[in-house]
């Protein structure tokens, strides 16, 4: 809502003639009418005690339809490294107050969770730093390579501590609420492999089957083959399901990522090559960051510089990005590279 419309509706909310408002405010009705067409914005000296009058914040005045807030907080989340507490503060209760009002929307507790992340990725690289800082100083400290593991998502010697049990419960309880739901399926598939649950993925992916129908379901039978050892069978589902999916780009790119997690970062470029490929603009950028981890790992740090600044470009040319948190990140990366040459 634009503030001369707001001024209008909280005028008539208090019950006030623009000659009235006018009055009280020392200005003439013409001015009032005019901020009220938007023809004209009062002055900003003006507005504290606009916001005294109508009883409302200054950030009131400037009230928006909530669709444009919550994509506001969005942009907030992907464009801002450092989150304003107060601003935090404020759109949590502004997303708790429309999650209240909006029971079966489950878009505020989205934002919700992403905010909560977003705040507990801060921390975490805050305690990487002072987790590294006390190995500067004392290079035997246990408990600061603990910290820097568990800071950095790394993986703790403790099974008890890392295994996905309570997660997989969790999606197991989903499920069986939301039987149709594929996403699901895939949520909890990828935690039962990697907790190496190899059988009980089976019989879930057996689950998913029915209400898959695209090349997801081969995927997953190529993930738990080749966790469970059977390598040549696992390859043979894959390039079966490239060859009934070949315009799917989606196949493309799982490939590339089923590649690099096994060190073959050669093909994985090929794979995300193509994907990218058949991708229709604007294309996301998550195949560039995977080909300049792959190209680093592979010992090429020219040649992952080359890919991020590939995705530099792109996020200018197809989002229209050039600003912000997304192109920040991707420029530390090109500066901590270049330091290795």
């Amino acid at each position: 809502m634009e503030l001369g419309n707001q001024i209008k509706s909280l005028r008539q909310a208090k019950g006030l003639t623009q000659e009235a408002l006018a009055e009280q405010l020392g200005v003439t009705a013409q001015a009032v009418s005019k901020w009220e067409r938007n023809a004209a914005l009062p002055d900003i000296g003006m507005l504290p005690q606009l916001s005294v009058l109508f009883g409302v914040t200054i950030d009131q005045l400037f009230a928006i339809p909530d669709e444009d807030r919550i994509d506001r907080i969005q942009n907030m989340l992907w464009d801002e490294r450092v989150l304003d507490p107060v601003l935090v503060e404020r759109e949590k209760a502004f997303l708790l107050e429309k999650a209240r009002r909006e029971p079966e929307n489950g878009r505020p507790h989205e934002l919700l969770a992403d905010m909560e992340n977003h705040l507990a990725d801060e921390h975490r690289a805050l305690a990487a730093e002072y987790a590294k800082e006390a190995l500067r100083r004392d290079p035997v400290c246990k408990g600061a390579h603990d910290e820097l593991v568990h800071a950095m998502g790394g993986r703790l010697a403790d099974w008890c501590y890392t295994n996905h049990r309570e997660l997989i419960r969790w999606y197991q309880d989903f499920l069986k609420k939301n039987p149709d739901n594929r996403g699901g399926y895939m949520w909890l598939l990828d935690q039962l492999i990697d907790d190496g649950r190899l059988e009980e993925a089976r019989t879930w992916l057996e689950r998913m089957a029915p209400v898959d129908g695209t090349f997801r379901t081969p995927l997953y039978r190529g993930l738990i083959a080749w966790a469970a050892g059977e390598r040549q069978e696992a390859m043979a589902l894959w390039e079966q399901m490239c060859r009934d999916w070949p315009e799917d780009w989606l196949v493309w790119y799982s490939m590339g990522d089923a590649m690099a997690r096994m060190g073959q970062y050669g093909r994985a470029e090929e794979y995300y090559r193509k994907c990218f490929e058949l991708q229709p603009p604007p294309r996301y950028a998550d195949m560039l960051e995977s080909i300049a981890q792959a190209r680093e790992l592979a010992g090429d740090a020219p040649g992952a510089i080359a890919a991020l600044e590939e995705e530099i470009t792109l996020l200018a040319d197809e989002w229209n990005t050039t600003t912000g948190e997304t192109v920040d990140k991707v420029r530390r990366e090109m500066d901590r590279l270049k330091r290795k040459l």
